[in-house]
């Protein structure tokens, strides 16, 4: 890496179209759950104009859920309630769920993998919550954009927004934001030049005056075409699992190769990432590095991964040793060592599917543990 350079992350709000896919798609997750700890789903959500698909496969003991009824009470939730943008609680809802292949469930009720696939877990010292800069100060914003417009501090916002975030890096440390770029839809009689001064005081330097930062005027960007007042799926259509740089982190760190909304933790999409945000996170917390990536590989119907790696960048403070000796003792990360130690098979994953999965208090897999 040079001396200097610039790194830039985005989120998206809960109101955006594939978060919308993606909140859905988790809430039946968690209904499931809700009736069977050892309940199997894997549903994706589509969001489109006037419309909603759900489809996949699910597999529990217990009572008839209402898919439907989930769709329109999340879509309600993220204040799509107005007929006007022609996407709402009362657009209809296809289901398209059937019972999970027996040929999956054979590899998974033994304990193994539910799929193929490899997955990565980062964490770094640039913040309290061990994610990149850019990437927390993405999600922050998104989450205050959404805040302004729930408490009506900004009434005239609509749902839906993203935001972006440039850092730059002197010495492999953030030193300045140097660009915000906001993307947020908003009633018709408010000009752009007044939601502009409102995002710069009410959201970008709120959120970055808390991690002693600030931009000027000329750095902030808002719907950088002119104008936006009709947002979510009404503009563009929304699927799960489309945001998964968004999920993770940001782009700074490598990224498996499947999404994680709408899957059980048989799904090491899901808890092999979970597990290697786990690993890496404790390692950095307890000082062992300052930077850490932890990679895993699994095989469909196997246990145990076929690849665990750890890699610091060269900034470990211990041997190698002692880093595998640390992850090893951590957590065991067969699959079954993983739902156990993370405790992955109860209602929690609706929570997880805006704002990303990763840097937030409240979730097993980012809890610290003190190790000898």
């Amino acid at each position: 890496m040079p001396n200097q350079y610039i790194f830039t992350s985005e989120s998206v709000c809960a109101g955006h179209p594939d978060k919308i896919a993606d909140q859905i798609s988790d809430a039946i997750l968690d209904a499931i759950l809700q009736q069977d700890s050892n309940g199997r789903c894997a549903v994706e959500t589509l969001v489109a104009d006037n419309q909603v698909v759900l489809a996949g496969e699910v597999n529990y003991q217990g009572k008839k859920i209402y898919y439907k009824k989930i769709a329109r009470r999340e879509i309600k939730r993220l204040g799509f309630t107005d007929p006007k943008l022609n996407f709402s609680d009362k657009s209809p809802v296809t289901v398209n769920i059937h019972e999970q292949s027996s040929e999956i469930a054979t590899g998974v009720d033994e304990q193994g993998a539910g799929d193929q696939g490899m997955m990565f877990g980062f964490a770094c010292d640039e913040t309290k919550n061990f994610m990149p800069l850019p990437i927390e100060l993405a999600h922050q914003l998104t989450m205050r954009l959404d805040e302004v417009r729930e408490e009506e501090i900004l009434p005239y916002l609509r749902p839906d927004g993203k935001s972006q975030v440039s850092v730059r890096y002197y010495r492999g440390k953030p030193v300045e934001v140097t660009q915000v770029v906001i993307a947020v839809p908003h009633d018709e009689d408010v000009s752009l030049l007044d939601v502009r001064v409102d995002i710069l005081s009410q959201v970008v330097n709120y959120v970055l005056n808390k991690y002693g930062f600030e931009i000027s005027p000329k750095q902030l960007i808002v719907n950088g075409t002119g104008v936006w007042h009709i947002g979510g799926p009404t503009s563009d259509t929304g699927l799960t699992g489309r945001k998964i740089v968004a999920d993770t982190y940001g782009g700074y760190a490598r990224v498996g190769g499947g999404a994680f909304s709408g899957k059980d933790a048989t799904k090491v999409d899901r808890s092999g990432a979970y597990a290697a945000r786990y690993i890496a996170k404790n390692i950095v917390a307890n000082g062992l590095a300052s930077k850490a990536e932890v990679r895993l590989a699994y095989s469909i119907g196997v246990k145990k991964p076929l690849m665990q790696e750890v890699e610091t960048f060269g900034t470990n403070k211990v041997s190698q040793k002692k880093i595998n000796e640390f992850a090893n003792k951590l957590i065991d990360t067969s699959v079954s060592g993983i739902i156990k130690k993370l405790k992955l098979n109860k209602p929690q994953y609706l929570e997880t599917a805006v704002y990303g999965h990763f840097g937030r208090n409240g979730f097993s897999w980012e809890k610290v543990v003190k190790l000898d």
